[in-house]
């Protein structure tokens, strides 16, 4: 007697289940080891997404977020009505297409060229040079920034000297403030990027390299046919990453860095909702403007993901 369609996809859910639960038993430490990942995500992840809703309400701490009056798309309207919504996306996109410029490729370079160095003392001090940025605190290093640019500062005498003009505090000059932003960031993190291109570089089998030397082929030669062919699939999945990010900066260098002088090509979205939720307590205005935010970068990440497929072949998902 032939089973209905019904009765395949029980007995399909039920050998599901027993397979899982067979699976679970025999690897359960493994499954352990997933435990506090999980929980991460759950408690830092999913649970906040439920203040999503202040929104689109007339948040009140008194009343919460359920006993708030609901006004549906307020927020949203004000934001892209207000005359600051312009100013704050296309700072952010601006920020991150020169950081996608500029700083991106400096940790393929690094580990590139730290690929063809045959001294192991060398490299070994080249990366700790490098890689030590990355580990100072950022409060530190936007001090340090902060002390170079004013009026005193290392940086702003040098520059007085090549420009033979008399700056006073660079922090303070809108035309230079996102020069110092994307150097300022690329110092501290380019080294640290380069590490999962070491990775990558490391995978590429060595014997393709002497088969090409047996052919004649230079070291640039192999850099072209073996070399960044064999890193693509991870400057890929990292460029897709990056481009998911593009509304996205961090707020802490920002704030850190920017002063109302410069707002107007330093104030980026993660600020903006900074100052309006916390500074100001409009909390459903700056959830409505971060979820707006969410929202663009979500779309990204699937339109990059599959320009990448179109092109290369691979993507992250």
């Amino acid at each position: 007697m032939k089973k209905t369609s019904c009765e395949k996809k029980s007995s399909g859910f039920k050998n599901w289940f027993v397979d899982a639960g067979r699976d679970l038993r025999k690897n359960k430490s493994i499954y352990l080891l997933m435990v506090p990942g999980i929980l991460f995500y759950i408690v830092f992840c999913y649970a906040p997404m439920y203040g999503v809703l202040m929104g689109f309400v007339d948040y009140s701490p008194a009343r919460g977020i359920l006993g708030s009056e609901w006004v549906g798309l307020k927020y949203f309207k004000e934001f892209f009505g207000g005359m600051y919504a312009w100013r704050v996306i296309r700072n952010t996109l601006v920020i991150n297409l020169y950081s996608l410029i500029f700083v991106f490729p400096m940790g393929i370079i690094l580990a590139l060229m730290m690929n063809e160095l045959r001294s192991m003392k060398f490299k070994k001090t080249i990366q700790t040079t490098t890689y030590l940025p990355h580990f100072i605190s950022l409060v530190v290093v936007c001090g340090m920034v902060v002390d170079f640019t004013s009026s005193s500062g290392l940086i702003t005498n040098i520059v007085n000297a090549i420009t033979g003009k008399n700056y006073t505090n660079l922090l303070y000059e809108v035309d230079m403030y996102r020069g110092i932003y994307i150097v300022s960031s690329a110092w501290k993190n380019f080294g640290w990027n380069s590490i999962i291109y070491m990775a990558a570089l490391s995978g590429i089998d060595m014997e393709l390299y002497e088969a090409a030397q047996i052919d004649g082929a230079g070291k640039w030669k192999q850099l072209l046919h073996i070399t960044i062919p064999g890193i693509l699939p991870t400057v890929v999945t990292m460029f897709i990453l990056q481009i998911g990010q593009m509304m996205t900066i961090g707020h802490e260098q920002t704030i850190l860095l920017y002063n109302p002088v410069v707002y107007e090509k330093a104030d980026v979205i993660s600020s903006f909702v900074y100052r309006y939720g916390l500074e100001n307590a409009q909390f459903s205005y700056s959830t409505a403007v971060g979820l707006f935010n969410s929202l663009v970068n979500v779309i990204l990440v699937f339109a990059a993901n599959k320009l990448s497929k179109k092109v290369t072949g691979s993507g992250i998902f």
